[in-house]
C-alpha cells in the first residue's frame, strides 16, 4: 500500500510540475536562481497552478481574505493578494512533499505508522501557516504597545524642549533598530518620506494604516488636531494619552509574563516526573 501511494504521489507531482521544472532548470542554469530558491519554486509554482485552476482559491474568498489582510498587516501595504496564494501554495506544496517522503519511507521500512505521522504533518502545514498569521499579528501588536508610550513620552520630551513637532517626530527614531522592530519600521518610513518632502498629514495618515493598531489611531488622530499648535499645548493633549498607554503597557507586559509562566508548567511537570522515576526505581528494584 505504502509503495502504490508513494508511486502515485510522485507521479502526480511530476505531472503538475512539469512546466515549472523547465522554467527552474532553465533559470538555474542562467544562474538567477539559488539552490534554495528552485527547490522553493519547485514546490510553491505546481500547487500555485493547481490551487488556482481548480478553483480552491475562488471557494475559499473568504479565509482566503482574512489570511491576507493578516499578511498585509506584517508585510506592509505593498502585499498583493497573489503574493498571499504563494505563501498557500508554498504550505501546501510542503505538505505534500512531507507526505510523499513518509510514504517512501514507509514502504522502504516497512512501517505502515509512518505514513499515518506524515499525513497528519502534510494535513497540518498549511494549517498552522493560518493559526501561525493570528499568532503574529497579535504578537506585533503587542510589540508596538510595549515601545509606543516610551517613544510618545520622547517626543512630548522633545517638543518641550523647544523642537518643532515635525523635527521631534523625525529625532524619535535616532539610535533605534528600524529593521527589527515594527513601530519604529514604520515610524522609519515616516521619516523618509518627510525628508523626501511628503507632507506630514499624508505621511502619518500612511503610518496609521501600516500599524494597524487602535492605540497608534488615536495617537495619530491627536497628532494631526494639535501638531501645528505645538509647544504646552501638544504636550497637553498627547499627556493624557501617555498615561493611557502606559497603563496598556503594563497591561501587555503582565499578560506576557503569565504566559511565560504558564509555558513553565510542562518542563517542570516533566521533571517531576523523572525525578519520581528516579528515586522510586532503585526502591522498585531492592523490592523485586
Amino acid at each position: 500500500m505504502a509503495a502504490a501511494i508513494a508511486v502515485g504521489l510522485t507521479v502526480a507531482w511530476l505531472l503538475l510540475a512539469r512546466k515549472a521544472i523547465s522554467l527552474v532548470l532553465r533559470a538555474k542554469a542562467a544562474g538567477r536562481l539559488s539552490s534554495n530558491e528552485a527547490r522553493t519554486q519547485l514546490l510553491e509554482r505546481p500547487f500555485a497552478e493547481f490551487l488556482e485552476r481548480s478553483g480552491v482559491f475562488e471557494k475559499a474568498q473568504l479565509p482566503l481574505s482574512g489570511y491576507h489582510a493578516k499578511q498585509v498587516v506584517l508585510h506592509g501595504t505593498e502585499w498583493r493578494l497573489d503574493d498571499t496564494k504563494r505563501l498557500l501554495a508554498a504550505a501546501a506544496g510542503g505538505g505534500y512533499a512531507a507526505l510523499t517522503a513518509s510514504a517512501l519511507l514507509a514502504w522502504l521500512s516497512g512501517e505502515t505508522v509512518i505514513l499515518t505521522i506524515g499525513a497528519l504533518v502534510g494535513c497540518l502545514l498549511p494549517v498552522r501557516r493560518f493559526t501561525e498569521a493570528g499568532a503574529l499579528v497579535i504578537r506585533r501588536k503587542q510589540a508596538i504597545l510595549l515601545e509606543l508610550p516610551e517613544t510618545l513620552s520622547k517626543l512630548m520630551l522633545l517638543v518641550g524642549a523647544g523642537e518643532t513637532v515635525q523635527q521631534a517626530f523625525m529625532r524619535c527614531v535616532d539610535g533605534k533598530d528600524a529593521e527589527s522592530h515594527p513601530l519604529y519600521k514604520e515610524w522609519a518610513k515616516v521619516v523618509r518620506s518627510l525628508r523626501n518632502g511628503e507632507s506630514f498629514g499624508t505621511s502619518i495618515e500612511r503610518f496609521n494604516r501600516s500599524c494597524a493598531v487602535q492605540e497608534v489611531s488615536v495617537f495619530t488622530t491627536v497628532l494631526l488636531l494639535n501638531y501645528r499648535r505645538g509647544g504646552e499645548h501638544f504636550v497637553l493633549a498627547l499627556r493624557e494619552l501617555n498615561y493611557s498607554l502606559w497603563e496598556k503597557r503594563k497591561a501587555v507586559a503582565r499578560s506576557k509574563g503569565e504566559e511565560a509562566s504558564s509555558k513553565l508548567v510542562f518542563p517542570l511537570v516533566g521533571i517531576l516526573l523523572v525525578l519520581m522515576v528516579l528515586v522510586a526505581a532503585p526502591a522498585l528494584l531492592l523490592m523485586s
